[in-house]
């Protein structure tokens, strides 16, 4: 496997090639997560689960329940002990991420919270000192003929609310992208001058990353739509990845990136910001960030006031230039799209009911003011 340190921007990038017409159920980069499929928010978690966790963490049975709270590329579920919340376990997809690419990312966790004045999760040690845990099913569990071994991380649980639940009774909410903006550039500017341990590897977000058929998470094209939707889409994608084309090879601006940093990965508390979930963590633009902080909501009325928010908060730390909003916003375009791709291999309940119904039509839109605007976020 490539260890990832030296890893500069990429200066040859090749657009995805796309079909003429949409093709339904296109081969995508990863399956839907149905271990959990049966379960819903809040239920407990099955047997096999709960004896890994209380054996590996050296926790009382009797007194440990796991919850789930969300399934998305992974599964989290919040671990109490005697009805309180103690912490929160991340269980790894098989097969989705190789473990040397977990410690990696539990390592710039720890690395940013030394250095950075910006909360960031406890990671919550094994009862052995490990910070992480594999193991394998057997078929008395479910698993099925061959299946790969999962891996399972814990973090110290964090007080607060999600930012993206409270945002709407915020009395200014555009002004926590601010300070979202200001607190990625202080990620970035640690990621520039971090030097990573021997073995520290994760994975890229580079263009074949986020779109077409080798993406991470999903071809758009596989999400069901129309003739005339695809066309916009695509010219849409065309022109974006032309964009990155032109700026990409002259910049600087590539290095570790959360890549998801947005208010649902934000929790607040006494009015203090603690970032959270750093499992897509990895080697790409720093403006990529600008990109994932809007997702799902850059076809919203608002999207263009927490855009500008968000650039005056990474503006009071690091140096924006106009080229570097246009690429920004290039990107934004392609995050869109990546995001489309998304709900191809992941459950409905990933997100709330009214933003997964906007993510096909909230596209079009998005494509059709990028085709009109190159800078649409920000006009």
């Amino acid at each position: 496997m490539q260890n990832n340190t030296t890893i500069k921007s990429p200066v040859a990038i090749e657009a995805p090639t796309a079909p003429a017409v949409p093709v339904a159920n296109q081969a995508v980069a990863v399956e839907p997560f149905t271990t959990f499929a049966t379960l819903s928010r809040g239920e407990p978690a099955p047997q096999w689960l709960s004896h890994e966790v209380t054996s590996a963490w050296g926790l009382d049975p009797s007194r440990t329940e796991l919850v789930l709270i969300a399934v998305s590329e992974n599964a989290t579920f919040r671990v109490d002990v005697d009805a309180r919340p103690h912490a929160v376990l991340r269980v790894h997809r098989p097969g989705y991420v190789d473990p040397a690419q977990i410690r990696s990312e539990l390592q710039w966790v720890r690395s940013l919270g030394e250095d950075v004045d910006i909360r960031v999760p406890e990671v919550v040690p094994r009862a052995d000192g490990a910070l992480l845990h594999t193991f394998s099913r057997d078929s008395a569990d479910g698993a099925p003929a061959g299946e790969a071994p999962w891996h399972m991380v814990a973090f110290a649980f964090v007080q607060g609310a999600v930012l993206e639940d409270i945002v709407g009774v915020l009395p200014d909410p555009s002004s926590y992208y601010r300070r979202i903006g200001r607190a990625t550039a202080e990620f970035h500017g640690h990621a520039e001058n971090w030097q990573p341990p021997s073995g520290f590897d994760r994975f890229q977000w580079r263009i074949q990353d986020m779109i077409g058929r080798s993406s991470r998470w999903g071809d758009w094209r596989g999400a069901p739509m129309q003739t005339q939707q695809h066309q916009i889409l695509h010219a849409a994608e065309a022109a974006a990845v032309k964009q990155v084309q032109l700026s990409a090879p002259t910049r600087q601006g590539w290095g570790l990136i959360h890549a998801d940093l947005r208010p649902s990965n934000i929790m607040m508390h006494n009015d203090r910001l603690t970032v959270i979930d750093f499992d897509d963590c990895g080697y790409g633009w720093f403006l990529y960030d600008f990109a994932s902080a809007l997702s799902f909501i850059e076809h919203e009325p608002y999207a263009g006031r927490i855009a500008r928010e968000w650039i005056i908060g990474y503006r009071s730390v690091r140096e924006l230039t106009a080229e570097d909003v246009r690429f920004a916003c290039a990107l934004s375009m392609l995050r869109r799209l990546t995001m489309l791709g998304w709900t191809t291999t992941h459950r409905r309940d990933a997100l709330p009911p009214e933003i997964w119904d906007a993510q096909l039509p909230g596209a079009v839109e998005v494509a059709q003011r990028y085709l009109e605007s190159p800078t649409w976020l920000l006009d």
